[in-house]
């Protein structure tokens, strides 16, 4: 476990190889075709984000295409348990030294990025609107099937998560201005994450990360959790504060939910 904080603090991520079972991966994989084939909100839709590829409008072709099932958590014994598994809380816990929490405000979602209309990302951070004492989260990315370039697997800048960059390096959004000369050393070290069913990339909410569009023939699914020290406290009056969190202790299955005081 050493040698996994080392290079989580080193690098900004790590991959977990085969961290979720054959019989996990095919639950999940069950209920999230399930959710798909009678969409519940909240969703969210690629023509929401005005991303390269989306569809201009939810009227326009394939404007119906479902990026994200939101409020995985509350979906579905199936993603709570995941969510939850003694040996990726534990992980996180060894990354964070400290007993974790499950943030319901960010991420909590399954990940889907179809053929044609699933779009690309360009370069982020998600801690670019999450609100926290310190920007000290870890994002949980399980692939219930392989990801590799072709179908749009993430892309990571290792180290970015130490990076100070000038205001001008980023956009209106926060995306990574790539045409910035400062921003040309960075993306020279960008590099793919190819992840096989049941694996798990664990990175941190500074690290700068992207996608490209899905080219196969098949819809990618992947399931994303952030999660934070238990010292680490959403800002009050703020989207992170006002949806709740799990804590989660160790990895020990002791859960217990949440909600902000609206008193």
């Amino acid at each position: 476990m050493q040698r996994l904080q080392q290079a989580f603090s080193s690098n900004g991520f790590v991959v977990l190889r085969g961290i979720a079972s054959e019989q996990t991966c095919d639950e999940l994989e069950a209920v999230t075709r399930a959710e798909l084939r009678h969409p519940a909100p909240p969703l969210e839709f690629e023509a929401d984000v005005g991303y390269a590829g989306a569809p201009a409008s939810r009227e326009a072709t394939g404007g119906n295409t479902i990026r994200r099932l939101r409020n995985a958590y509350g979906r579905h014994e199936a993603f709570r348990r995941w969510a939850s598994s003694p040996q990726l809380v534990n992980t996180v816990a060894t990354l964070l030294d400290e007993e974790v929490c499950l943030t319901l405000a960010h991420h909590n979602c399954v990940m889907t990025k179809h053929p044609h209309f699933g779009s690309k990302t360009g370069w982020h951070r998600d801690i670019r609107y999450w609100s926290f004492k310190r920007a000290e989260l870890v994002v949980a990315w399980l692939a219930l099937g392989d990801e590799n370039e072709h179908n749009g697997a993430l892309r990571v800048i290792p180290t970015s998560h130490r990076t100070v960059l000038a205001d001008s390096q980023l956009d209106d959004a926060a995306f990574l201005v790539e045409s910035h000369p400062d921003s040309a050393p960075l993306l020279r070290s960008a590099c793919s994450i190819a992840l096989r069913r049941g694996d798990v990339l664990l990175f941190h909410s500074q690290l700068f990360h992207a996608a490209g569009q899905n080219l196969s023939d098949s819809v990618k699914l992947s399931i994303a959790f952030a999660f934070f020290g238990a010292s680490n406290s959403p800002l009050e009056g703020t989207r992170s504060h006002q949806t709740g969190f799990v804590a989660l202790g160790r990895g020990d299955n002791n859960t217990s939910e949440s909600a902000p005081d609206q008193s």
